[in-house]
């Protein structure tokens, strides 16, 4: 049996990630702990997607210590991931969510993908193959998948970035639904907007360092930084 035990918090000690010569993530200390979602923004280049990879395990990192519910290491079992732009397999809707139970060691039976595929507004599209589905559909599929997993906790990377205002509220409504059931969700965006609308508290990043963590309110009200103030304005902060 799979140990169950917590992976939370997932916890950054002076965490740096490097790429050759290039310092993506500089001396990361952050704290994510279980609650409501927590949103990552900062302008491009600003090491949201990394600092996502190194939460979920999908990368080492270069210096520095991380620990998910005060262990180092260890599979991400209790973890998913979604990408920006997710894959999808030559296969159904219906088989793509199965493939997921199966290979997290869950029964793939047809309730359980049903469940699933109902629970992202996609019930009635169980037999469609997974790419003739438009791109929201897609990602409702992604997020799907990502659930077949029972996460603890959900890394989502743009979940919106390509998706129209229609497609954009389905997917944020999934995810309110999901972070309501007590999965802890991190998400990047550049949508200020869905920060606000989804996040409880803020991480933003310039140049691969931290430069807020702070309540969503208190950092759109009065940002504790002038990067911040000026990312804000909508002013090219580097």
């Amino acid at each position: 049996m799979r140990d169950r035990a917590s992976d939370l918090p997932i916890a950054f000690a002076a965490v740096s990630y490097s790429a050759g010569p290039v310092m993506i993530l500089d001396r990361i200390s952050l704290m994510l702990e279980p609650g409501a979602p927590t949103a990552l923004i900062g302008p491009n280049g600003s090491g949201k997607t990394t600092l996502l990879k190194l939460a979920m395990g999908l990368i080492q990192p270069t210096s520095g210590r991380m620990t998910w519910g005060g262990r180092s290491g260890g599979p991400p079992v209790r973890r998913a991931f979604v990408f920006q732009k997710p894959a999808m397999l030559r296969r159904s809707a219906a088989a793509n969510v199965a493939f997921a139970l199966s290979a997290a060691e869950r029964s793939a039976d047809r309730a359980t993908v049903n469940a699933l595929l109902e629970q992202v507004g996609l019930g009635a599209r169980a037999s469609r193959p997974a790419r003739r589905l438009s791109g929201g559909e897609q990602q409702r599929l992604a997020l799907a998948r990502a659930l077949a997993r029972n996460p603890e906790v959900l890394f989502l990377d743009e979940p919106t970035a390509s998706l129209d205002p229609s497609g954009t509220k389905a997917v944020e409504d999934i995810i309110a639904e999901i972070a309501a059931s007590g999965v802890k969700v991190v998400f990047s965006t550049h949508d200020l907007g869905q920060a606000r609308r989804l996040a409880a508290d803020i991480v933003f990043l310039v140049t691969g360092r931290i430069a807020e963590h702070a309540p969503v309110q208190q950092f759109f009200a009065s940002p504790a930084s002038a990067q911040g103030s000026a990312f804000l304005r909508g002013d090219l902060v580097i």
